[in-house]
């Protein structure tokens, strides 16, 4: 007796000084973000001054100068020149209003954690309106300038492009998921949105960092490197946001699993046939492919590792709908690398381009065109379980209510990562908490 109580005292404890842990890990994340957030809007909003106003001010340049060198500011400059000149105006509402977004974002976050619903609403609405003129800005530079043009090169204009529809199609989702009634995927789409438009602020850190690394690299190798993770680091970024925002056990609904052993087992042999193929394409570079390949695996195999060790330890705490999630994201992980290497011949072929573009373009758009696929199988996945609640409650002749507007109920995150968010009747945008009824 003496030792079953010893040994429950010391699973509390242990649990307890893990979801310590994990609050104070979720913090500093958020506070980071929020940092980097508010540092980057200025940069942002002044970024193209100088194409309009030659000699005005920016802070980006001034940084970059100051941590790489003024000859690589120069060379930026100079590469951005002739195609940001032929779309300055699109490019100006597209950067200030981006630097606006950097701004909304966390305003939006703390609004929900504060149950602000109101004010939550109106952010979201700014917010959202904001996104969608942002990208229009970003897609008038696109449409006027072929992709061989583009500053970077035809596979940054393809990421860049993937990135837009992305941004667009992830708030679109979101909106209409809390106007739906489905707070939990209002949270998960919102979030996705902000990772693919923390991509701007993270490139300008690797334009500060990688030169260091890479000592001689032009501006366009440099943002090659970058673009082979950035995309699959702000999605998985935004999957362990929203799984720390979500403590739910299990979705109300259909029983069993939408990623059984078979499925994991297919995706893992195609996965491993598409890393294998990249692998061998890039070494087949030089110095150039073995560079990308790294800056490619190294992300890839962390984030890997994480995903299937979250997916195992939720099994073993009995975290049905945590699992589950973890295991959707887990097959997308595997299936990015196949996805990539049959899109390069795609876009060799569509698009004339040669083989080194093409695999920087697939693989970059890889990781996180298939994280956008997951989250849409995890939505899915809960309107399916609505649908048969609906369906049980109609064939004992107590047809459920139809969705409504999400209910202002606060949710703790899983292991205690973060905080609970909530979101409000009409609420437009940001992060909100998952309602159990959903």
């Amino acid at each position: 007796m003496g030792r079953s109580t010893s040994t429950d005292s010391s699973t509390s404890t242990s649990t307890s000084t893990g979801a310590g842990a994990g609050v104070r890990w979720g913090r500093v994340s958020a506070v980071a973000v929020t940092v980097v957030c508010l540092v980057y809007a200025p940069i942002a909003m002044t970024e193209l001054w100088p194409y309009a106003t030659p000699g005005a001010p920016a802070i980006g340049e001034w940084l970059l100068g100051r941590s790489v060198s003024a000859e690589f500011v120069a060379d930026a400059v100079r590469d951005r020149m002739g195609p940001y000149t032929r779309s300055l105006v699109p490019l100006i509402v597209h950067s200030v209003l981006g630097g606006l977004l950097m701004l909304l974002g966390p305003v939006q976050l703390l609004s929900a954690v504060r149950r602000r619903i109101r004010l939550h609403r109106v952010l979201g609405t700014v917010f959202a309106g904001t996104v969608y003129a942002s990208m229009a800005g970003a897609a008038l530079y696109l449409l006027r300038t072929p992709p061989a043009e583009a500053f970077s090169g035809a596979a940054f204009w393809i990421v860049l492009a993937t990135i837009l529809v992305g941004t667009v199609g992830s708030v679109t989702f979101g909106v209409l998921a809390a106007l739906r009634g489905f707070p939990d995927l209002h949270q998960r789409w919102m979030l996705l949105c902000y990772g693919f438009l923390m991509t701007a602020p993270l490139l300008r850190l690797e334009w500060g960092v990688l030169p260091a690394l890479y000592p001689g690299l032009s501006l366009q190798d440099i943002n090659r490197v970058a673009i082979m993770h950035l995309g699959a680091l702000v999605a998985f970024g935004a999957l362990l946001a929203s799984r720390a925002l979500d403590r739910r056990t299990e979705v109300p609904g259909p029983a069993g699993t939408w990623a059984p052993g078979p499925v994991l087992v297919a995706a893992h042999v195609l996965g491993a046939a598409g890393l294998g193929w990249i692998t061998y394409a890039l070494l087949g570079q030089g110095t150039q492919g073995r560079r990308l390949l790294v800056a490619y695996v190294v992300p890839y195999v962390l984030t890997y590792a994480v995903i299937a060790v979250r997916a195992r330890r939720a099994r073993g705490r009995g975290e049905v709908w945590a699992r589950e999630e973890w295991r959707l994201h887990l097959a997308a992980q595997c299936l990015a690398p196949a996805f990539s290497a049959v899109t390069v011949p795609v876009l060799e072929r569509t698009m004339g381009l040669d083989r080194l573009t093409s695999l920087i373009a697939g693989v970059g758009i890889g990781a996180g065109m298939l994280s956008y696929a997951a989250v849409m199988v995890v939505s899915l996945r809960v309107l399916h379980g609505r649908e048969v609640l609906r369906r049980r409650g109609e064939s004992k002749g107590a047809p459920l209510d139809p969705p409504g507007p999400p209910t202002a109920r606060p949710v703790e995150a899983e292991d205690g990562h973060g905080a609970g968010v909530v979101v409000g009747a009409d609420a437009g945008v940001a992060g909100a908490g998952a309602d159990g009824s959903n």
